[in-house]
C-alpha cells in the first residue's frame, strides 16, 4: 500500500469519525454538555488515531521517512548555497594556512582535528596529493571538536606559522598518537626545528581562538559536523578520503573548470 493511498485513507476515516461524533453530539447542548461532549469526542478519536497506527505501523516509518528525505535535500539545497556565497572564506582566508602550490589552479580545503584518527589516516594522502600534482593548492581549516587538547594543537599550529614551518609541524602533530598536552606539543615542535619558547608564547594570541571561533562558524554554515571534510569548488565530501578519493575528487574539479 502506498503512502499516498494510507494517509488519505486515514484522513477520511477520521473527517468521517468527527462528522460521525458531531453528529451524535446534537445541535442544541448546554456549556457542560459541549465541554463533556467535546472531551468524550477527543477520547474517541484519539482512541481511533491510536487503533489506526496499530493496524497500519508502516504509516509511521513512511512519515519519518519522508521528513528525512525533505530535510535532506533542505541541507543539500543549503550546502549548495553557502558553497557558493562562502567561497572566498574558504580559499582566500589569510589566517588559513596554505600549503602544495600557492598559485595552484585547483584548491582544496580540508577541515580537520588533530585528535581525529580519520584525518590522521588521510594525512598522508593529503601529502601526497601535493607531490604528485602540481595543480593543487591546499587550505588548511583547523576545526577542533574533540576537546581542549584538540583546541590548543590547532592554536599551536596557527602559531607556527610565524616561524614559517606549519607544514612540517601539521604532518607531524597529524602523524602523533600522543596526548595533545602542551608539553607534548612542544615536544614535537621542537623535532620540526621550532623554537618552543616562542611558539608557546605566540599560541597564547586570543587571535588564534578568532580564527578557530570563525572556522567553526563557517563549518556550520556549510553543515560538517564532523572531521575530516573536504572541499573542491562546489564540491562537499564529509570523511576520510584516499590518495585515489583525492584524486577523483580533483579530477572533477579539473573537468568542470
Amino acid at each position: 500500500m502506498n503512502s499516498p493511498y494510507v494517509w488519505n485513507r486515514f484522513s477520511l476515516s477520521l473527517s468521517l469519525l468527527g462528522v460521525l461524533i458531531l453528529f451524535a453530539s446534537g445541535c442544541a447542548t448546554t456549556t457542560k454538555e459541549t465541554k463533556t461532549a467535546s472531551v468524550s469526542s477527543q477520547d474517541v478519536t484519539d482512541a481511533a488515531i491510536e487503533r489506526y497506527i496499530r493496524a497500519h505501523p508502516e504509516v509511521i516509518e513512511q512519515s519519518l521517512q519522508g521528513l528525512l528525505a525533505k530535510r535532506d535535500a533542505e541541507l543539500r539545497d543549503h550546502q549548495k548555497t553557502a558553497l557558493v556565497t562562502k567561497q572566498q572564506e574558504l580559499v582566500r582566508d589569510p589566517a588559513s594556512p596554505v600549503s602544495g602550490n600557492p598559485k595552484g589552479e585547483i584548491t582544496l580545503v580540508e577541515f580537520y582535528d588533530y585528535r581525529c584518527g580519520f584525518c590522521k589516516k588521510a594525512a598522508s594522502a593529503v601529502t601526497e596529493l601535493q607531490k604528485v600534482d602540481p595543480r593543487v593548492r591546499v587550505v588548511y581549516k583547523d576545526l577542533p571538536i574533540l576537546g581542549e587538547p584538540s583546541e590548543l594543537a590547532a592554536k599551536a599550529a596557527l602559531a607556527s606559522q610565524a616561524q614559517g614551518k606549519h607544514q612540517a609541524f601539521h604532518e607531524m602533530l597529524l602523524a602523533s598518537h600522543a596526548d595533545m598536552t602542551k608539553e607534548s606539543i612542544l615536544k614535537i615542535a621542537v623535532k620540526v626545528g621550532l623554537d618552543a619558547k616562542r611558539l608557546e608564547a605566540d599560541m597564547a594570541n586570543p587571535k588564534w581562538q578568532t580564527v578557530i571561533n570563525k572556522n567553526r562558524a563557517l563549518a556550520r554554515d556549510l553543515g560538517i559536523s564532523g572531521t575530516p571534510g573536504f572541499i573542491v569548488g562546489n564540491e562537499l565530501v564529509p570523511g576520510w578520503l584516499d590518495l585515489n578519493g583525492l584524486k577523483e575528487l580533483i579530477a572533477r574539479a579539473g573537468q568542470g573548470r
